[in-house]
């Protein structure tokens, strides 16, 4: 008896054993944060319509039948996509929009129906749909914006976002918990510009209130800095008074007597600078005689040669270009005719012969020729150049007449003197009356008759210059006294 009751104990044990497994893999409970889905059975749901053929539990457990029923699950929990969309404007501006959308599977069994139709076993590609929806509406939206009012009202563009997507996201089964308009990019840089004239004022404003704030802080620096220099100039001012009462008085009494001599000082200074300008206009003129006019004188004459021998030798090479041109010439002549002598030797030996020798007189005629030019341009070149150095000199010649004679006078004062001299050569005996004013007077005499070829070397250079004649060099004068009547030799000087 013992034995039966264990055995039907234990059997008991095994079947509530087997009705705690069976029971255990027939209850699904759900979570909060999903919802089961029973398919397999007719079923009637609250707000769903008839033949739906399927059951929705949401928080609660539920009895299952293995292999009559199906469970599935599908997630209320929030989901998340980013939108990246690409838009234009009704201004034809193309921006950017960077934004956020929040969104669930909706509480209610008819979302839940909804979302499970379309997103059971795609619960993964529930966001990929939902950013294509809301970037259709939102290119559709923004293409009848302007950039202003996206910028000042965004709140618009989320609200009209949001319901233009709310019927399309019911029937999904979807529930919006936010949307979001993080950033609206412009690669164009509308909105960039759109805020230059707004960032330009702020600026002129604050640089406005900073000029200002420093042109005040400058005037009161300026009006300070002004009453310290007022003070210091009427201290200075006075000091300076005192100061210049003092030396007034101080000077008077140190002036008195330097004043007398300063005036007589005066006097003497402006006699002794007459003087000085006196002596520097004579020594100036004495330079001019001296030193200047010969001076000009040398250098016209050296010219005048530097130019005859430049003239000389562009003559000597043009005539030696134009002989070296017409032998050339001659040559050619000779080698034409030589050929065309060679060309007709078939014909007539005779004819070329002679037609040869005539070219050859009528080359040297012309080489003679041509000689003879060179000859004579070049002779006339020289004759031309001797005559523009003769001019050059006449020229010199008479514009310097004083300074010429001057320096053949220098040159034979000796010779002069001993002429003057030589008056009383024959004399033994000489009485001299009236003493050193006699003596004096006949030396004066014979220095004159000595001299006297000074008057005559003037009067040749006249009578020359007024004949026209040129003079081709310097006069010289004989040692001996002449009279006016006489000649007096002159020398050529072969420069």
């Amino acid at each position: 008896m013992p034995m039966v009751i264990g055995v039907v104990a234990g059997v008991a044990l095994v079947a509530v054993l087997v009705l705690i497994g069976l029971f255990k893999s027939m209850w699904r409970v759900a979570e909060p944060n999903e919802a089961l889905i029973i398919s397999g059975s007719k079923h009637r749901t609250e707000g769903l319509e008839e033949g739906m053929g399927f059951r929705i539990v949401t928080g609660r457990g539920t009895l299952v039948l293995p292999g009559v029923q199906a469970v599935r699950k599908i997630s209320l929990d929030l989901n998340e996509t980013e939108l990246h969309v690409d838009c234009v404007t009704t201004q034809g501006i193309p921006l950017k929009v960077r934004g956020v959308v929040i969104f669930k599977v909706g509480d209610d069994f008819v979302s839940i129906a909804n979302a499970g139709r379309r997103f059971l076993d795609q619960q993964k590609m529930m966001s990929e749909r939902v950013h294509n929806v809301f970037a259709g509406h939102l290119r559709s939206i923004v293409g009848g914006l302007t950039v202003e009012d996206m910028i000042r009202d965004r709140e618009k563009l989320t609200g009209q976002t949001r319901a233009a997507c709310g019927t399309e996201m019911e029937k999904l089964g979807l529930i919006v918990d936010s949307l979001q308009i993080h950033e609206i990019e412009d690669p164009t840089g509308y909105i960039k510009n759109l805020a230059m004239p707004h960032a330009a004022a702020v600026q002129r404003d604050a640089r406005i209130a900073q000029a200002e704030a420093n042109r005040l802080a400058t005037e009161a620096e300026q009006k300070a800095a002004a009453r310290m220099s007022e003070a210091t100039r009427d201290s200075e001012i006075l000091q300076a008074g005192y100061q210049a009462e003092r030396d007034k008085a101080a000077a008077k009494a140190r002036q008195a007597g330097p004043l007398a001599d300063a005036a007589a000082r005066q006097d003497v200074v402006v006699q002794e600078t007459r003087i000085a300008e006196l002596d520097a206009l004579r020594r100036e003129q004495q330079l001019q005689a001296d030193v200047r006019k010969p001076a000009d004188a040398q250098a016209y004459e050296t010219r005048a040669r530097a130019e005859a021998e430049r003239d000389a030798r562009i003559s000597a090479a043009q005539a030696k270009a134009k002989e070296t041109e017409l032998a050339a010439t001659a040559e050619a002549s000779r080698i034409k005719t030589a050929a065309i002598a060679e060309a007709e030797a078939t014909q007539a030996r005779g004819a070329a012969a002679a037609t040869a020798t005539r070219a050859t007189g009528e080359a040297e005629a012309a080489a003679a020729q041509a000689k003879g030019l060179a000859a004579a341009e070049a002779t006339r070149a020289q004759g031309l150049a001797e005559a523009e150095a003769i001019k050059a000199r006449a020229a010199a010649l008479a514009e310097n007449q004083e300074a010429v004679v001057a320096q053949q006078l220098a040159e034979n004062w000796p010779e002069i003197v001993k002429a003057g001299a030589s008056a009383f050569g024959s004399v033994d005996n000489m009485v001299v009356l009236n003493g050193a004013d006699g003596m004096a007077e006949m030396l004066a005499k014979a220095l004159t008759m000595g001299g006297t070829g000074l008057g005559l070397a003037r009067q040749l250079l006249s009578s020359m210059n007024q004949n026209g004649q040129p003079t081709n060099g310097t006069s010289a004068l004989n040692g001996s006294a002449a009279p006016p009547s006489q000649k007096v030799p002159v020398e050529k000087d072969e420069k």
